[in-house]
């Protein structure tokens, strides 16, 4: 499951650079302000979780257990929902598309919430690691 995160994040990564550059580069003569403002929120965003991802590829390989992967799929959905209807909104004008983005935020905050889990879970406290393999101490 690790590595589909972490392909998943660098993929996202990457979309979000280049819908980043296509918005400063090829749209910023095409879109009124509110609309490129828009646009650059689902690439900010987007560009935030697609790193989110990364993290969440490498915290589940460290501990698979801590049930990383909802959190990550969460952000999945976050992105498409919430960056997604972003980007057609601004490109398309058509506000209904709008009612969308607090869906794709609610996936992001409930990511969020259920990496604070999975990291509760992990054993990740300060000094976990360091001291398992010697006697606990």
């Amino acid at each position: 499951m690790h590595k589909r995160f972490l392909l998943l994040g660098a993929i996202s990564a990457l979309t979000a650079v280049a819908a980043g550059a296509f918005g400063a580069h090829g749209l910023e003569v095409r879109l009124a302000t509110e609309s490129l403002a828009v646009y650059e929120t689902g690439a900010r965003y987007q560009l935030i979780h697609a790193i989110s991802l990364l993290f969440i590829g490498l915290a589940a390989d460290r501990w698979p257990a801590a049930g990383w992967g909802r959190a990550g799929w969460m952000f999945v959905a976050g992105t498409v929902l919430f960056s997604g209807s972003l980007y057609a909104l601004a490109l398309t004008g058509v506000r209904a598309l709008g009612a969308v983005t607090p869906v794709g935020g609610v996936c992001f905050l409930v990511g969020w919430a259920l990496a604070i889990l999975a990291g509760t879970r992990s054993g990740a406290e300060d000094g976990d690691d360091e001291t398992r393999g010697q006697g606990g101490r």
